[in-house]
């Protein structure tokens, strides 16, 4: 099933049409009212007149995180706040949060866009939606909310957190499709099981997981856990929130991107070059139908590849290799590059070992030191010493053996690893500190 075959099986040459027309209006648009793009075409010696046919597109400066915090709170909106209807904004652990704003047409949109996702990923109006994504200025709630209404699902907002009353909602309400961050479902699993209950004996056929990089050894213990087919579902706040890119339940092949809407580039994170299909990159994003904050050539840090080839569910938009994780996560631990989804791939392939981990980065006398905690089932927790410590080393060596880096590795007791109810804190760099 497509929830919108006109668009989302458009050929090539008419999307491209509808694609142009889309970014001039959008660049006409941004220049004449957000000072901050007006002054990048400026300084580029760009005009949006300038860009007759899309490959123009990379004569435009690019647009990063930085630019969105340097304007806050509405510096980046493209209309008068009196026809914003909605303004989300990110969590600022980071540095100053970024802040969104959406139009009457707008959340329309966004509201297409998810019915599109959820349809992709195996939903129909006939569906009860467990939405354990959070509502408030993250984006994901409030997204997956208006997609399910949209497409006629029932949907409960339950939101993150109350974790046992969530069990007890899934075993009374019996929803059919569950949507969380990944790491959120493995917690919902575990707490059902401490409560008695088993994921079996739910109705979920699906589970839709995003906000988090996860791995595809990640993906086989969440549906084993779970009991569900699990589907990878991308998109960020600064682009439109969830409903980016979703992979079809048919293929899971990768995730299509909503073309139509959205103009997606491949470059090499270090020097901006636009790289060909098929190759691994930084993904950049340009919005061509959104109103109130538009973002041209958004730099995302998302590593991914792009595959233009057709699928096997009849869409034609391009499709986005899963995330493998964000240049701005990667690690360089003594000249090699780690991304956490990498250990994770190591982790969830050894017996044993519980998909909670944390990674620690510190440095000891001018060098990088890389220490793994894992939690590991109270079988094996409750070995003795020595075996543990033979069980350690393994990890280490095959650690090394995969990913070429040399880590410390400390099991730790089931349950010790503090648990998240949005995206989960893999990371803990001291060096930053």
């Amino acid at each position: 099933m497509i929830y919108n075959i006109e668009y989302e099986t458009m050929p090539r040459e008419a999307l491209e049409s509808i694609q142009l027309k889309r970014l001039q209006a959008t660049l006409s648009r941004v220049y004449a009212t957000v000072p901050f793009y007006r002054k990048q075409f400026t300084s580029a010696g760009i005009l949006p007149g300038d860009i007759s046919k899309l490959n123009d597109m990379q004569s435009l400066p690019f647009t990063t995180k930085k630019d969105l915090r340097d304007n806050y709170p509405f510096g980046m909106f493209a209309v008068p706040m009196d026809n914003v209807v909605r303004i989300h904004a990110s969590s600022g652990t980071t540095g100053q949060p970024t802040v969104v704003g959406y139009t009457a047409r707008d959340i329309n949109t966004w509201s297409e866009l998810m019915a599109r996702a959820l349809v992709a990923g195996g939903a129909t109006r006939g569906d009860i939606i467990h939405n354990a994504y959070g509502y408030g200025l993250f984006t994901g709630g409030l997204g997956v909310h208006y997609g399910a209404e949209k497409l006629g699902a029932s949907v409960i907002p339950v939101s993150g957190g109350n974790t046992k009353r969530q069990v007890i909602i899934m075993k009374d309400f019996k929803p059919t499709i569950l949507t969380a961050t990944p790491s959120y479902s493995l917690h919902l699993a575990e707490a059902a099981e401490e409560m008695g209950f088993s994921f079996a004996d739910f109705h979920f056929r699906y589970g839709i997981f995003g906000a988090e990089p996860w791995s595809e050894d990640m993906r086989q213990e969440i549906e084993r856990k779970l009991n569900l087919t699990a589907i990878d579902i991308y998109g960020l706040s600064e682009v439109i929130g969830p409903g980016v890119s979703i992979e079809c339940h048919e293929a899971k092949q990768g995730l299509h991107i909503f073309e139509d809407h959205f103009i997606p580039e491949i470059i090499d994170p270090d020097t901006g070059k636009v790289l060909p299909y098929g190759e691994t990159g930084e993904l950049v994003i340009t919005s061509i139908t959104k109103e109130a904050f538009p973002v041209i050539r958004y730099r995302t840090r998302d590593i991914t590849t792009l595959n233009p080839e057709p699928c096997i569910c009849g869409r034609t938009h391009v499709r986005m290799k899963k995330v493998s994780g964000r240049s701005d996560d990667m690690l360089i631990i003594r000249g090699v590059n780690v991304f956490p989804s990498q250990i994770e791939s190591v982790l969830m392939q050894i017996e044993g070992v519980e998909p909670h981990y944390q990674l620690i980065v510190e440095r000891e006398d001018n060098l990088d030191v890389l220490t793994v905690m894992v939690e590991v089932s109270e079988n094996m927790f409750s070995d003795e010493v020595k075996q543990l410590q033979q069980f350690e080393n393994k990890i280490s060596k095959d650690i090394k053996e995969y990913l070429g880096v040399t880590a410390k590795v400390k099991l730790v007791e089931p349950k010790s690893i503090a648990r998240s109810e949005g995206k989960a804190a893999r990371v803990i760099d001291k060096r930053k500190i």
